[in-house]
């Protein structure tokens, strides 16, 4: 599965992109998902704050949808994850 940070995300992931095989995981859900990244992705943005700090506040797109932590990844292809954007 290809995996997509955005904004702060991206900053402490230190990628724009990753890719994770759902057999990695405990489980196939997103929640699995977001706990292994949260784990092995360790870097900080330049406030400090690490990827772990910041997916509790993300939205979240499965091939394009709206999905809640709990969602399955059978068969998904691709995960955006989207941190709170400001603007107007």
């Amino acid at each position: 599965m290809q995996i997509h940070f955005f904004a702060a995300a991206r900053a402490a992931a230190g990628v724009a992109e990753t890719q994770c095989q759902i057999s990695q995981l405990p489980e196939p859900t997103l929640a699995a998902l977001l706990d292994y990244l949260g784990q092995t992705l360790t870097g900080t943005t330049p406030s400090g704050q690490r990827l772990a700090d910041i997916l509790p506040q993300c939205s979240y797109l499965l091939d394009g949808q709206a999905s809640p932590a709990d969602a399955s990844l059978e068969g998904v292809q691709r995960l955006d994850v989207l941190p709170p954007f400001a603007g107007g």
